[in-house]
């Protein structure tokens, strides 16, 4: 007996060591392998799950999804839903659970398909001139709503005379008259409104239901009797101009006639009717004009009457709004530092937390994401957040203390993998005494005898927030040696209303103060080599990096990525240059100058000595190219040392090709070894 207890100990430690053998840092070509889950939707019973599986295909550098199915018990179902092998997106199941519709793209376009499940036949539904969006099922499970685009014809001012026959002219100019005509990561918009259709869930031609020359998009909600379909939309004469706006509407799908239920200024969207028919949800706020405000769940009565805040008393924005199917509530999402949560409301606003540890679909930076469903028994179905992989499949049950974790799909690399590990870190504001939170991620052999540099890096938005999620830029900057500091300073999302809007008419402000103090307090740990620092960040990250090392030289090499450096000229050559006035700064540039100036990083850069990489997009429409130059010509007329990385075919989001968010990192990582001591 003790023979072989000596031997079973001696196999388990063999294995120890061996699975310690296998293991090594994450490294840069690990990226391609990675994988999330996304858009989990579960059967109305609660038995099955369709999922969204998206990967990378190493040789086309580009992403690639795949709906799978699995089941939620023991049976252990799981495997692809078609033999399809190009991108499959946004399925929906039936009302009674017999089928399943979705959208497949292929180098001809986008359709909607169904599948049946009893057979699992597949057959295509339409032939649109467009791609379909917000597929919603009646509830008699006849007739599917959707919507698309509608094309328009471009503004003509001078008739062209006839070329001779042969003759090889310039293309014709490209003419507009729109206020937003175009948009980061898909170019210039053409010209056209999105409408809301119907198609008989046999196949048929489908039905155009709106017919005003504006704008019908977001989510389909239809009435139980299937009379109504709710959307959220802005009618408004000036709609245009008026773009932070929007109401929520219903149209008969057999008059096609309109109703309005709200008036005020402001959001009000995702209208979502009761199974009852007895109230309509939505998500909205009354629009103060100011920098962050929160949206709260609201309720009407069917009719439009006794409209009330049902979220009230939750300083929080929440989002995805989905009833209970009994009606006594609605499920939901939100953020609350740092962390994204399911919850449940009830209609006296009472609200029961489910879960807080939705997200994990981002795969480049740390951000909140993840979606979630919930079947007719009360049984959710989420993407399942964790720091050291992506995103996936769980459910879990209002009470339930863990959930069910029902897939894994990163374990063929990740458990082969030694990750950072991640930690949230709180201290106090040396300007006003808040408390502020950040995340810390340490080298995966991390040794608590040594001294480590420092790496911060800030978040983009900036109203936005950063969550204890994986990040293959944190994990990469970690592997690579690095303490990563990664902070969520005032103005960040998920800690309330007062918190976000700290910036209203002062960004960058304090935000600067909130990252020093962050940086500080990590060097009183012990464990900072304090003459190692470095600095980095993305979008607002970038104007956050810029303003820094134009503030301080305490840190020995600096990454600005994608940033706006001079508010005056990025503010009227951005895709959304509309938005800025009097929600960031009073006014507009010409009629407030030298408040633009005052918090324009440029305004600073007679101070940097900070050896500065600039990097961008060389198709970013947000932040534009011209803005990056900017920065870097500035830096070379005063001999600092710098360079100017751009990158071919990427849009803001540098990141959404898997080479280029290599190329992100290893040469923020080269350049911050080249000033190493």
């Amino acid at each position: 007996m003790k023979k072989r207890y000596f031997l079973a100990l001696i196999t388990l430690l063999f294995c120890f060591q061996l699975q310690a053998q296998l293991q090594k840092e994450f490294e840069y070509l690990d990226v391609f392998q990675l994988e999330y889950t996304g858009d989990p939707r579960i059967s109305p019973d609660g038995e099955y799950i369709v999922y969204r599986r998206t990967g990378f295909d190493v040789m086309k550098d580009r992403s690639k999804g795949n709906l799978w199915i699995l089941s939620t018990d023991d049976r252990k179902i799981h495997h692809k839903l078609t033999n399809f092998e190009g991108n499959e997106r946004q399925a929906r199941w039936s009302p009674s659970g017999d089928r399943i519709a979705f959208v497949r793209s292929t180098d001809e376009g986008s359709e909607i398909f169904i599948y049946w499940t009893n057979t699992g036949a597949t057959a295509k539904l339409t032939q649109l001139e467009k791609s379909p969006s917000n597929l919603s099922w009646s509830p008699d499970g006849k007739r599917i709503a959707f919507t698309m685009k509608v094309a328009a014809k471009a503004p003509v001012i001078a008739k062209m005379p006839s070329k001779p026959k042969g003759a090889k002219w310039a293309e014709s100019p490209r003419i507009t008259d729109r206020l937003k005509h175009e948009s980061d990561g898909s170019g210039y918009i053409e010209p056209g409104f999105t409408h809301i259709f119907t198609i008989p869930s046999e196949g048929g031609t489908p039905r155009q239901m709106t017919s005003w020359d504006r704008n019908h998009g977001g989510n389909l909600s239809w009435s139980p009797d299937g009379l109504k379909i709710y959307f959220s939309a802005n009618l408004n004469e000036d709609w245009e101009y008026d773009f932070r706006n929007s109401e929520i509407y219903a149209i008969n799908t057999e008059t096609l006639l309109y109703e309005t239920f709200t008036d005020r200024p402001g959001p009000d969207s995702s209208p979502k009717a009761s199974p009852d028919g007895k109230y309509i949800a939505s998500i909205g706020f009354k629009d103060k004009i100011q920098t962050y405000q929160t949206r709260k769940i609201e309720l009407m009565d069917a009719n439009g009457k006794n409209k009330r805040i049902l979220s009230k008393k939750l300083d929080r924005s929440t989002s995805n709004i989905q009833w209970a199917s009994d009606s006594k509530g609605l499920y939901f999402m939100y953020k609350d530092k740092g962390l994204n949560k399911i919850g449940f409301i009830d209609l006296n606003g009472k609200i029961t937390d489910i879960a807080d540890d939705a997200g994990g679909t981002t795969l480049g930076r740390p951000y909140s994401s993840g979606s979630y469903t919930v079947s007719k028994n009360g049984t959710i179905a989420y993407t399942i957040s964790f720091p050291d992989r992506p995103a996936d499949v769980a459910v879990i049950k209002m009470g339930q203390e863990e959930p069910k974790i029902l897939t894994s799909v990163n374990s063929d690399l990740l458990d082969y993998r030694i990750m950072g590990p991640v930690e949230e870190m709180w201290y106090t504001s040396s300007f006003d005494g808040r408390e502020l939170h950040g995340y810390v991620v340490y080298p995966p052999k991390f040794d608590k005898r040594k001294k480590y540099p420092l790496l911060v890096e800030n978040h983009g938005g900036p109203i936005l927030n950063y969550g204890p999620n994986f990040s293959a830029e944190m994990q990469l900057y970690a592997a690579a040696g690095y303490i990563v500091f990664y902070p969520n300073p005032r103005g960040s999302t998920s800690y309330g209303e007062e918190f976000g809007n700290l910036l209203y008419n002062n960004y960058p402000g304090q935000d600067y103060n909130d990252v020093m103090d962050g940086v500080d307090a990590l060097i009183a740990k012990g464990k900072i080599d304090k003459d190692q620092l470095y600095v980095t960040g993305g979008s607002a990250g970038g104007i956050m990096t810029a303003w820094i090392v134009g503030k301080t030289d305490r840190f020995r090499a600096a990454v600005v990525a994608k940033p706006v450096v001079n508010w005056i000229s990025k503010t009227l050559v951005a895709d959304n240059y509309y938005g800025y006035a009097n929600s960031r700064y009073p006014g507009q540039p010409w009629e407030n100058f030298e408040v633009y100036w005052k918090f324009s990083p440029l305004s600073l850069v007679g101070n940097i000595e900070t050896p500065t990489m600039v990097m961008v997009g060389m198709n970013d429409l947000r932040t534009p190219p011209s803005e990056a130059k900017q920065l870097y010509h500035a830096l070379k007329l005063r001999k600092i040392e710098t360079v100017l990385v751009e990158i071919p075919e990427a849009s803001h989001g540098i990141a959404a090709r898997p080479s280029n968010l290599i190329t992100k990192i290893a040469h923020t990582l080269a350049w911050f070894e080249k000033y190493k001591e």
